[in-house]
């Protein structure tokens, strides 16, 4: 299991999914905010006049020197939502990144946001 005492160090690492595939540079780590643990990550991919920022989650992620590799093949990180990079996560988007990966949406009892960037 990724610790969230790592997470300042995965940033700007390359992203690359199960077959070793580059998908694209780590730009941030968003937590469960019932754990703390990390849940999500965005990755900066496209062209350099065109980056973007796409979700995949971190769970079976495998921290390596200079890479994290990520459980999902490349094609289905490249479709998941999306947002600019200097963009934010609007909350009513953030049920559909779950969706994407077949995922459960859990909010707080009280509606509070699943994910927070750390």
């Amino acid at each position: 299991m990724i610790h969230a005492a790592d997470v300042r160090e995965w940033r700007n690492r390359d992203v690359v999914d199960a077959e070793s595939h580059k998908i694209g540079v780590l730009e941030a780590v968003y937590v469960d905010t019932t754990t703390d643990e990390p849940a999500m990550a965005t990755v900066r991919t496209g062209l350099p006049t065109r980056h973007r920022l796409v979700f995949v989650p971190l769970e079976d992620a495998i921290a390596g020197p200079g890479y994290l590799k990520v459980g999902y093949v490349k094609a289905l990180v490249k479709q998941a939502p999306s947002i600019g990079t200097d963009d934010v996560l609007p909350a009513e988007q953030e049920e559909a990144i779950f969706k994407h990966y077949g995922l459960a949406y859990k909010p707080g009892a009280a509606g509070e946001r699943q994910l927070a960037r750390r």
